[in-house]
């Protein structure tokens, strides 16, 4: 048994990851940055500690460290997205962005590190996404915080294994959550994008083969399988896709060279921008 802590457990990845890894026995502390979409979490399974954490604020994250207890793993999943085409997105959301997909995760990191380390031991699970692998159009500034994210995890991973700390990527594609609903658009619905948007848009289904996407839980199950394997001391992957979409585009996007995926995207995805 571990004591977990996860961001973002307000709904959608962190809320399921929540749940999966209590059922599983471990002692949970889940996160949020309002603590009242954590009321009631408690009364689907055994959570061990509910907190407030805002991962953007610095002094919100010390205190967590001091409020958490002995952590072994921590689970970096609070994020959102600013989506719309480079030369209209607004900068200010998009700094903003970054301060809680990219910069909140080093912000956990910095500090819960240093006691892994002294103790020997500890995983980090850093949720970022196909788009952290392969960028799509629309959503570049997005993917570019998991781009980082995916950087990040490497250097981690080099620096910190030494010292027996874990570092695990979970890469989904599309999931059902209220992500998409809290997705902030600039300039990707109204004329000279709109278009574009249009056919991006239909080509989700294409993706995913015409289903609707899987809900948290899919990824919520990998993540828990991936932290009891790590805390087992197995040699699972280090990055994990999850998701048939995210199965194929990475893969596809690795074996082929630039022209060749971008003549495979617009065919099999009807895209004729």
């Amino acid at each position: 048994m571990a004591r977990i802590l996860i961001t973002g457990c307000s709904t959608g990845i962190g809320r399921a990851t929540a749940v999966r890894c209590a059922q599983q026995g471990h002692e949970v502390v889940a996160t949020a940055r309002d603590p009242q979409t954590l009321v009631g979490l408690a009364d689907e399974v055994p959570i061990a500690a509910t907190l407030h954490l805002d991962v953007t604020d610095e002094e919100s994250v010390r205190n967590s460290l001091t409020s958490a207890g002995e952590i072994d793993v921590v689970v970096n999943n609070a994020g959102y997205e600013v989506a719309g085409p480079v030369e209209l997105a607004s900068l200010e959301e998009v700094r903003r962005m970054f301060e809680t997909n990219y910069f909140g995760v080093v912000r956990m990191v910095q500090a819960f590190a240093p006691r892994m380390r002294t103790r020997g031991h500890g995983v980090f699970v850093n949720v970022s996404s196909a788009a952290g692998r392969v960028a799509a159009p629309l959503n570049g500034f997005y993917a570019g915080t998991k781009h980082a994210v995916e950087a990040l995890s490497d250097s981690m991973h080099y620096e910190m294994s030494r010292f027996g700390i874990r570092t695990i990527v979970i890469e989904p594609g599309a999931v059902a959550t209220n992500f998409l609903g809290n997705i902030v658009h600039n300039g990707d619905h109204t004329p000279p994008y709109d278009e574009l948007r249009r056919q991006w848009d239909a080509s989700s289904a294409i993706l995913r083969g015409g289903t609707e996407p899987p809900g948290p839980e899919v990824v919520a199950d990998v993540i828990a399988v991936a932290i009891d394997d790590a805390l087992a001391g197995g040699t699972g992957p280090r990055r994990i896709p999850v998701g048939d979409d995210a199965a194929m585009v990475i893969p596809t996007w690795h074996s082929l060279d630039d022209a060749a995926f971008e003549s495979l995207m617009r065919t099999t995805l009807n895209l004729d921008w």
